[in-house]
């Protein structure tokens, strides 16, 4: 266990050192193995959802073939900023271990507490959000309901 995190912390320097992003680093394990590591990439691929946990959970993703990932941990070297969260529980990942909470990394300017009070319904979110074409959308919703061949995830 001390020794994956300290994959994920040496990826997140790898990745500093070289100016491809933030300190943070993660690791993929399945059955004691590690799947896939990522540091964040954000300035070098200049994607602002290139974040080490979203990374690894795509490079598992391709290496075991699947989407499904609910016999993996992760670590990660902070805890999961809300969207990679999210993209934690859609890959099913059940156990998360992370080294630093988002206090501590707000402290050194990644502060993601605006959008903690957005999700809590404390804030509004500083963007203008309309719904449009609704029947047209609630038709694909029907579709998808009705295909044969779908496949859940």
């Amino acid at each position: 266990m001390f020794r994956l995190i300290h994959v994920a912390i040496n990826e997140a320097r790898r990745g500093m050192q070289n100016n491809h992003g933030g300190p943070f680093g993660a690791v993929i394990v399945k059955d004691g193995e590690i799947i896939s590591t990522a540091h964040n990439e954000v300035l070098i691929s200049k994607d602002p959802t290139a974040h080490a946990e979203i990374l690894a959970i795509r490079r598992a993703s391709q290496e075991l073939g699947q989407f499904d990932l609910s016999d993996c941990e992760i670590y990660t070297t902070s805890q999961p900023c809300p969207m990679c969260l999210a993209a934690i529980c859609w890959a099913k990942i059940k156990r998360v271990h992370y080294g630093t909470t988002t206090e501590e990394v707000s402290s050194i300017g990644f502060d993601d507490s605006n959008i903690y009070r957005i999700l809590k319904g404390e804030k509004t979110a500083e963007m203008e959000i309309m719904t449009i074409e609704r029947e047209a959308c609630l038709e694909l919703l029907k579709e998808w309901e009705n295909k044969k061949d779908k496949k859940m995830y």
